[in-house]
């Protein structure tokens, strides 16, 4: 008798168990949408050393254009700004921040590529900007990406664009990684490195944030189209987000939120993208 009811016991709570871990199987497959309607509340990753873009303030909170993307999006989805949890990513760690559900969102000035939609969707773009240079402001021999033989150029793990410089414009430029721009930023400034690579609306942050000491090169060499991350296949999510980041495109609150963040730096404001939907 007690053996039987010592078996019932177990078979309770591993029918819970099982339960619980197809509840939360569940969870951690929900999309996007139904994720913001039933919790009313969101965690994105974002930047937290891009002035203008995605930065951490001295009180904790975060400003600039990433961030105020986030907030519209969010809004549309049913979140307020005050039930966002903005968690600090870096390049080298966007695609896992998504694929192991520490995050619901990236929006970190993140290029969509091919191999990146094979880990993770897109919506967007939501901007799309151009590769250039940021160098000291007496630089003058720095003109363009193919003055960079024999320079030291750095630029960020987990992004791309050095690896084009030397691919592309000068082979015999030496590569630097640093973890964040901002590293990136205080070598530049430290007469270490020569130059940093990234696109051209980051490095309009940084210029407006050292005025004087440093300038962007102001010669684009690529496109790049910043993308919203969200986990891979959640159709519903990103057709969501594509229609939240119409309607901001639509309404002047994308070109608001661009003045507001970078538009001090002189950077010229284009016009909102075109959606690529898939």
């Amino acid at each position: 008798m007690f053996g039987r009811s010592l078996y019932a016991t177990f078979a309770v709570i591993a029918l819970a168990a099982g339960a619980t871990a197809c509840g939360s199987a569940e969870a951690s497959n929900a999309s996007l949408v139904d994720k913001a309607k039933n919790d009313k509340k969101l965690v994105i990753g974002v930047k937290a050393d891009q002035p203008g873009l995605g930065l951490r303030t001295p009180d904790g909170s975060f400003a600039g254009f990433d961030i105020e993307v986030g907030k519209y999006v969010a809004k549309q989805l049913g979140v307020e700004a005050k039930d966002i949890t903005f968690k600090e990513t870096v390049s080298a760690n966007r695609e896992a921040f998504i694929e192991q559900g520490q995050v619901d969102m990236v929006i970190a000035t993140y290029s969509i590529t091919d191999a990146r939609k094979q880990k993770v969707s897109f919506a967007g773009p939501y901007f799309v900007a151009g590769q250039d240079l940021l160098v000291r402001a007496d630089d003058t021999k720095l003109t363009g990406p193919e003055a960079l033989n024999g320079k030291k150029l750095c630029s960020v793990a987990g992004s791309t664009p050095a690896q084009k410089v030397k691919t592309e414009y000068a082979k015999e430029v030496q590569l630097q990684e640093e973890r964040t721009y901002s590293a990136c930023v205080d070598r530049v400034l430290g007469g270490q490195l020569d130059a940093l690579t990234t696109d051209n609306v980051i490095l309009a942050g940084y210029a407006a944030q050292h005025q004087g000491k440093l300038k962007v090169v102001g010669k684009s060499f690529s496109t790049e189209k910043y993308g919203i991350g969200l986990k891979k296949d959640d159709t519903a999510g990103r057709k969501a987000v594509n229609d939240a980041l119409e309607k901001m495109f639509s309404d002047g609150s994308w070109t608001k939120a661009l003045q507001v963040s970078v538009g001090a730096s002189g950077f010229a404001l284009p016009q909102a993208p075109q959606l690529e939907r898939y």
